[in-house]
């Protein structure tokens, strides 16, 4: 009996120890290879979504920083000039030259008759008949004295003129400005050719005329003894 029972237990211990060391079936095989297939393609879905993600949002913030406002406004705040800085002043405007329809030229002696010997004084006056003031030229280049006889020409200071230069003046509105000229009693010729014949005297009348550009004045007579 003793042999028998031990038998027994040898027998019952041995289909007991191969119970606890059987092999999982196909079927559990299949379904650890499936879940880990799923864990696996799970882990890889999530690895690229999160590069995606970190992508998207890099780009989101490139965008927001090329397109901030505030950046275009402090460099467009750099590029501009200070508002401290003060403002050029304003170059004044060049006096006008006057209207030779509002300049009046006259022409006047210091004697009306002239002894013998006596050399007259001529004078030549602009004046500015406009409101406003305005620049003249009264050099050389602009003016004459001229005297003549009848239809005689006697004089020009043209003739002999050595230089011909200009001379501005700004003239203010009903002033004037004025230029002498000392008469030797001599005659001229265009060119300064020689005359030796001489202004007769004996109480003759001559008129002085005074030009300025394209103005003439009024006739003025006098006498020489």
């Amino acid at each position: 009996m003793g042999r028998q029972g031990n038998s027994a237990s040898r027998g019952r211990a041995t289909v007991s120890g191969s119970s606890t060391v059987r092999k999982p079936s196909p079927a559990v095989y299949r379904r650890r290879r499936l879940f880990l297939g799923v864990a696996l393609l799970m882990v890889i879905a999530l690895v690229a979504g999160g590069f995606a993600l970190a992508g998207a949002v890099s780009g989101r913030s490139e965008q927001a920083s090329s397109t901030d406002p505030t950046a275009g406004e402090t460099a467009s705040a750099a590029a501009s000039p200070s508002a401290s800085a003060p403002e050029p002043t304003p170059t004044p405007s060049a006096t006008p030259t006057c209207n030779q329809n509002l300049v009046t030229v006259s022409a006047s002696t210091d004697k009306a008759a002239y002894g013998p010997g006596e050399k007259p004084m001529f004078t030549l006056k602009v004046t500015n008949g406009g409101t406003m003031p305005c620049e003249v030229n009264i050099g050389t280049s602009q003016m004459e004295y001229l005297v003549t006889s009848g239809p005689d020409r006697i004089f020009s200071s043209r003739d002999c003129q050595a230089k011909s230069e200009d001379l501005l003046k700004i003239i203010a509105p009903g002033a004037s400005e004025t230029a002498n000229f000392p008469w030797s009693r001599n005659r001229s010729v265009e060119g300064c050719q020689p005359v030796e014949a001489k202004p007769g005297g004996g109480g003759a009348y001559y008129i002085f005329t005074a030009k300025l550009g394209s103005r003439a004045s009024p006739q003025a007579v006098f006498q020489l003894n």
